[in-house]
């Protein structure tokens, strides 16, 4: 089944992971297996060859580059000009594998109905569409640079990642938007940018809703209902993006999957983590919302973690197609198991962009 994956970092592994993403997975990780710089060495998830194993055609792909402050004790760049020039970095990467052919920027509606139409009648390799994402907004300068990246196809943004930022507060913090927050909105909204969610602490998440009227998904995140923590959803901001027509991608980092997780202790089969969890998140949202209409997926797999903090009955991020049997076993019918893997955010997308 074709798979939508709305948070992938991919550009982020390759430029600073220096992961080759054009080689399968299993040659990544024969390149890692002596290098012990970051935990997930050699138990990488995810490459383009996968994703086209796992039919996951279409993908939200993010540039991330945190701009801290000297207080401010989370790793990143030490001036938001920096965070800038990285986030360029990134851009460069994901248009050298455009011309390469690997990969096919979608920013309109033409061009996403080309790409779906494409993967449909394609008997050649087929490029990976990806629509640009930034996550965390710290490395927008002055809102001249949000025009900058709007020109160069950014058509989604999350104004925070973890920590106190520019913009907002994110995971792991406390705080308001504050004025430049709210610059920030008006802007991103002006541009009919997709406004993500994901990653804003409770009180700036609901200062956003409040002052911001535009378009609006969380690409990934998962629910408080599981595991209780401020990076998960609580229901009513859940039932909040439900009624704002929004889609809510289920993500596959084990600690946001099952309560008392240990960061560099525990291990997914230790403590059962499986895509049952996902499923179980899935199932949530669709109760709440009393239809199959506002979730998806949103893996962020090597999201700054591999096989040792995944689903354990996962390898590859081609393991994403057993979700649609894992969904019918629940009890969800054709139309429900292909709005959540794929029609729910292309049809997002297709209102945002007509």
């Amino acid at each position: 089944m074709f798979i939508f994956d709305a948070h992938l970092d991919l550009s982020m592994n390759a430029m600073e992971w220096n992961r080759d993403l054009t080689l399968p997975v299993t040659e990544i990780r024969k390149q890692e297996i002596e290098m012990n710089d970051k935990p997930d060495r050699s138990k990488n998830m995810v490459s383009l060859d996968a994703m086209r194993k796992g039919n996951v055609g279409i993908c939200v792909a993010t540039q991330i580059a945190r701009y801290v402050k000297p207080d401010n004790p989370l790793p990143g760049w030490n001036s938001p000009q920096q965070a800038w020039a990285q986030t360029q970095g990134q851009l460069a990467w994901y248009k050298t594998m455009e011309a390469l052919g690997e990969m096919n920027q979608i920013t309109n509606l033409s061009q996403l109905n080309k790409h779906l139409e494409r993967w449909k009648v394609s008997e050649e390799k087929k490029s990976i569409g990806y629509i640009l994402s930034l996550e965390g907004a710290d490395s927008i300068i002055t809102m001249d640079y949000l025009d900058t990246s709007y020109e160069q196809g950014l058509r989604a943004i999350g104004p925070a990642h973890y920590g106190p930022g520019t913009y907002a507060y994110g995971t792991d913090s406390v705080g308001g938007i504050g004025h430049k927050g709210k610059e920030l909105l008006k802007r991103i909204e002006a541009l009919n940018l997709i406004l993500d969610a994901t990653h804003l602490c409770d009180q700036s998440f609901w200062e956003t809703m409040k002052n911001y009227d535009g378009p609006v998904w969380a690409s990934h995140n998962n629910c408080r209902k599981f595991v209780n923590h401020n990076r998960q959803f609580a229901d009513e901001q859940i039932l909040e993006l439900i009624q704002r027509d929004a889609v809510i991608g289920i993500a596959l980092d084990a600690w946001m999957m099952v309560p008392n997780w240990v960061r560099g202790k525990s291990l997914p089969k230790d403590m059962g983590v499986s895509l049952k969890q996902m499923i179980d998140n899935i199932d949530h949202i669709c109760q709440l919302s009393g239809n199959s209409l506002h979730v998806g997926i949103g893996t962020d797999l090597d999201g700054g973690f591999g096989k040792e903090q995944a689903p354990n009955d996962m390898d590859t991020i081609a393991d994403l197609q057993k979700i649609p049997d894992l969904l019918q076993k629940r009890g969800y019918a054709q139309d429900d198991v292909e709005n959540i893997m794929h029609n729910n955010f292309i049809r997002f997308l297709q209102r945002v962009w007509s």
